[in-house]
């Protein structure tokens, strides 16, 4: 007898790492992007739903690249060693129209105040 097939619910948990490589502002003819580096398994509604679940923030495209990791060849005093980086993807991720700053080199309104009242105590 044939046991039937249980749909299982999986969870998906936020534990592989992104990486912000750069980002844009939004311009008038460009919206905002941002480039991460993620692990090779990471799918496209994946990097998507981590951004848009845990950051909230409004993406509306994402597209991948995969990379191979460089080759290396060291030479020692007795044999040559060869090894490989890690391979990587890189996502770049275009937001929403509701999003223009992307908050880079942004200070948050308590570091000013903070900065201000060292300034103002020399």
């Amino acid at each position: 007898m044939l046991a039937k097939a249980v749909k299982q619910f999986r969870m998906w948990m936020p534990n592989m790492p992104m990486t912000l490589v750069s980002a844009k502002n939004a311009t008038e003819t460009h919206p905002a992007t941002a480039i991460f580096r993620v692990l090779p398994k990471m799918t496209k509604h994946e990097i998507k739903e981590y951004l848009t679940k845990i950051y909230d923030l409004p993406v509306s495209k994402v597209n991948t690249m995969n990379y191979e990791g460089k080759r290396h060849r060291l030479a020692t005093k007795r044999r040559m060693i060869y090894f490989k980086r890690p391979d990587f993807k890189k996502a770049v991720v275009t937001f929403d129209s509701s999003l223009q700053d992307v908050g880079i080199g942004a200070r948050l309104p308590e570091d000013q105040q903070q900065q201000q009242q060292q300034v103002d105590g020399l």
